[in-house]
């Protein structure tokens, strides 16, 4: 188990597919949690599957100290177009089990991954692709101080708010 990051209250590990894949179709098989993300995974099969596929491309496991519980995922990835080719925007993203949610998770998540992608990675920017009626997410951007850039089909073919946030002066 590699841990890239750490919080206060969370680590944010590499998924480990035999051990994780359970915990991950329970978030997102669940409706509620994919409403916005568009597919659902179907078996815990295709969720082992799908982490094996996302090992080492942004995708990461949010651990909450205290319990060892898997709360959701935090995501810093290249943006794809609308033809799904990767661009090279980088975006920082976060899915969180329903019972996870309005605890400040994807804030404190999306905080320590900013800034892993502005310092380690030294990106000069990192965008938010939410769609319009996903308003918690959009809390969560205006938490992280990242701008309203406004519409755009740019990236998923379909139409997102994008926001973004640019690398501190040094």
């Amino acid at each position: 188990m590699t841990n890239l990051l750490e919080t206060e209250r969370l680590i944010i590990r590499s998924w480990i597919p035999e051990r994780d894949a359970e915990k991950a179709f329970v978030i997102y098989n669940d409706p509620e949690v994919t409403h916005f993300l568009g597919s659902r995974i179907t078996s815990v099969e295709s969720q082992r599957l799908r982490l094996i596929d996302d090992k080492g491309n942004g995708s990461w496991a949010i651990v909450e100290k205290e319990t060892t519980t898997i709360v959701g995922t935090i995501l810093l990835e290249q943006l794809p177009d609308k033809d799904g080719l990767l661009t090279q925007d980088y975006e920082v993203g976060w899915h969180l089990r329903r019972a996870s949610w309005g605890k400040g998770y994807a804030t404190e998540a999306g905080r320590v991954m900013l800034n892993y992608g502005f310092s380690v990675l030294n990106l000069p920017v990192i965008y938010a692709v939410v769609k319009p009626e996903n308003y918690a997410s959009i809390r969560v951007t205006e938490r992280l101080g990242m701008k309203p850039i406004g519409r755009t089909n740019k990236y998923y073919g379909i139409e997102l708010l994008l926001f973004q946030l640019d690398a501190p002066e040094e």
